[in-house]
Order: C-alpha cells, then sequence, then structure tokens
C-alpha cells in the first residue's frame, strides 16, 4: 500500500485542509481522502456510506493509516469535502493523473460538460453544479475537471482546464459550445489540435462553411484539395451510413482569424429505420492534417466522453441520483468518483465498472491492488 499513499503525499500534498485555520483537527486530512477513495472504489455513494465502509474496514484501513482517533463521520467528511478548493483540488487531480496516464500521439482528447442533477439546492436558490471534463479516448481515463455554475459558463471553463492539462500532439475535440477563438488558440498554444463543431452559436463561421460545401458540392469539389471517406453500420434494425468530406488548406478573411484552422469539415448522416430515413449535416473546423477517414473516425470518438465517462457515472456511480449539495462538496465528490474510475479502468479485467467496484467491496486484496494502480 505505500504506492498510493506515497502517490496521495506527492500529488495531493498542495491540497490544504480547509480545518486548519480552526485548529482542534481529530482525523488526519490524509487518512480522510484515502478513505473516501477507498470507499467510492467499493461502491460508496455518499458521505454515510463512505463513513460507514470505514467503520467496516478499520482494521484494514488500520493497517497502513493511523486512524489513532477512529473512522470520522458522515457529517465531518462532509463537512470537509464542502470547504475544500475545488480548484486546487482539479489542479491536484489532474497532476496526479498525468503521473499514471501516458497520451499517444494523435490521441483524441474529448471535453464535455455534465450537471450534477441533483445537486441543485432551491431553498438557498443555488442552481446544480457543473463541470466540464477532459477524456482521453485511447487511455479511457479522465484527465482533469473543472467546475462551473451553470452550463453557459463552459466558455470560460474551457481555457481554465486547457491550461492545467499537457496536450502536445494530442487531437482536442469539442462540441459548438467551444467554438470560440479564445479556445483554440489556447488548444493551439498547448501544441495540440483541435477538432470542434460549428453550429449557428457562430452564425457568420456556420453559414460560411456550409454555403463553401453546397457550391463546391455543386461542381464535385475539382477546384479545391478535397478528401473524401465514408462509413456504414448494419445491425440491431438499422442501418446508418456516415459521409465526410475535408476541405484542406481552407483560407478565407474570416478563418484567418481562427488560429490555425486549415481545413473544413462536413458529415453527412443518413439513418434508416424500419424504412423510415434521416438526414442529419453537421460542420467541423480543424487543424489536424488527418485524412477524412481518420477525421471520420474521431468525430466518433469524441462521443467516448458521453458513452465511456458520462453514462457510466451515472449507472455505475449513480452520479445523477445523488443529493450532495453543501458547499463544494458536489463537484469535489465528483473528482473522487473521476479518481475512482481512473483506478478501475487500469484493471484490464473483463469485468464491467460495476462488478469491478462490488469485487472491490468484497476483496480488501483486490481493493489494494486497484489502489496501486496495478493492470492485471
Amino acid at each position: 500500500m505505500d504506492s498510493i499513499v506515497n502517490s496521495i503525499d506527492h500529488h495531493f500534498s498542495g491540497l490544504p485542509d480547509p480545518r486548519r485555520q480552526y485548529g482542534n483537527i481529530t482525523h488526519d486530512f490524509h487518512d480522510v481522502l484515502i478513505i473516501s477513495i477507498s470507499a467510492i472504489l467499493s461502491g460508496a455513494d455518499n458521505w454515510t456510506a463512505v463513513s460507514e465502509f470505514g467503520v467496516q474496514k478499520f482494521d484494514w484501513l488500520s493497517s497502513f493509516l493511523n486512524l489513532k482517533n477512529g473512522i470520522p463521520s458522515h457529517d465531518v467528511f462532509s463537512s470537509i469535502f464542502s470547504k475544500i478548493s475545488t480548484k486546487t483540488f482539479s489542479e491536484c487531480f489532474v497532476s496526479w493523473t498525468s503521473s499514471i496516464c501516458h497520451l499517444l500521439p494523435g490521441e483524441v482528447v474529448a471535453i464535455d460538460g455534465k450537471t450534477l442533477r441533483r445537486s441543485h439546492d432551491k431553498s438557498a436558490k443555488l442552481k446544480a453544479a457543473h463541470v466540464v471534463s477532459a477524456w482521453a479516448n485511447e487511455n479511457r481515463m479522465v484527465l482533469g475537471q473543472v467546475k462551473t455554475s451553470e452550463k453557459s459558463n463552459e466558455i470560460t471553463a474551457i481555457p481554465e482546464l486547457l491550461q492545467m492539462l499537457e496536450l502536445k500532439g494530442c487531437l482536442v475535440t469539442i462540441d459548438a459550445m467551444g467554438c470560440q477563438k479564445k479556445i483554440v488558440a489556447a488548444i493551439i498554444d498547448k501544441e495540440a489540435d483541435y477538432l470542434i463543431a460549428v453550429k449557428d452559436n457562430q452564425p457568420k463561421l456556420y453559414t460560411e462553411i456550409r454555403g463553401a460545401f453546397k457550391a463546391n458540392n455543386s461542381n464535385e469539389y475539382i477546384d479545391v484539395e478535397c478528401d473524401y471517406a465514408d462509413h456504414i453500420d448494419d445491425g440491431h434494425g438499422r442501418v446508418a451510413e456516415r459521409r465526410c468530406w475535408v476541405i484542406k488548406k481552407y483560407i478565407s478573411e474570416r478563418t484567418k482569424e481562427w488560429k490555425g484552422l486549415s481545413s473544413i469539415v462536413m458529415i453527412e448522416s443518413t439513418r434508416s429505420v424500419d424504412g423510415k430515413t434521416t438526414i442529419e449535416y453537421r460542420y467541423y473546423i480543424t487543424s489536424s492534417s488527418q485524412d477524412a477517414k481518420k477525421i471520420l473516425h474521431s468525430t466518433r470518438e469524441h462521443w467516448g466522453v458521453e458513452n465511456s465517462l458520462h453514462w457510466v457515472l451515472d449507472i455505475a456511480f449513480r452520479e445523477d441520483e445523488k443529493r450532495i449539495r453543501k458547499g463544494s462538496g458536489a463537484a469535489n465528490f465528483s473528482i473522487l468518483r473521476h479518481i475512482a474510475l481512473n483506478l478501475l479502468r487500469k484493471d484490464s479485467s473483463k469485468l464491467g465498472i460495476p462488478n469491478k467496484m462490488l469485487k472491490a467491496g468484497w476483496s480488501d486484496t483486490y481493493r489494494e491492488k486497484l489502489l496501486s494502480g496495478l493492470g492485471f
């Protein structure tokens, strides 16, 4: 257990104990953090469960922690994490994740936001917490998160998150909310590439790109450098075809304002279900030199943040049901979930996340291996 203890000591040493200003510290801050991570790994989804895990696993925990004053109550866990600086906790989390996650050249890093739905408090006039996370698709790990007060603030949160991360050589994908010149510039400054959706929140850019594809499609793209790829999925009673065009070296007075922009992308999605066919068009800007086949694949990989992160948090961790509302507690519990998920992902066994959590609750040996960050 020395590895996880030393890792916590090293990467989370900059996280100040919020009780320092009051004195009379009964439970060691380091112990509180490790008990919380161990409990959430084992399926605890609220502070009462975290405290009860500590009580039930006291002998195991005391084999490597001090615990001279026993296990903190749920009120103590709640009070401590409600006062911890979420920004500082996020920075420590990024530091720890970067030590166990090695990004691959060209790896898709998808950035997306998620509302912690039941963290609102109407009586206190507090809106639900909203967090923006970065998901490394090949590594299948959360790289970092930033809390915002509401969804509209993703525009300011994304640059803050980008600033924390090491992204050299990666392809950062974001939905249309992130189609902002400052965000594009921040990605290029990180020596990464971007692939960002364009919708009518950037009406002039959207109109120009859509018009460029319409005009060039009519003359079969003979006047531009264009790459094309398609992919067909056939299964579960439906047929889905995705066709991708990439106009390379696209330059106009407007696109010059977008740092690094080299190509524009159009994807046509055709779905046929029970004899009914729908067609949807999506547009993107990119600084990448990838061909159309890779761009098409990268747009699909972006949804790993929904399918492999947000969905898992809701189904395995039941995140959307949790009524943690006090102070920064909801956002900080979210960071603890991300720590637990990253450790669970490092176990390469074929068990799903819910069953890994059950096994961690049952087996001290398995839990120790997860905490040591070891794959099997």
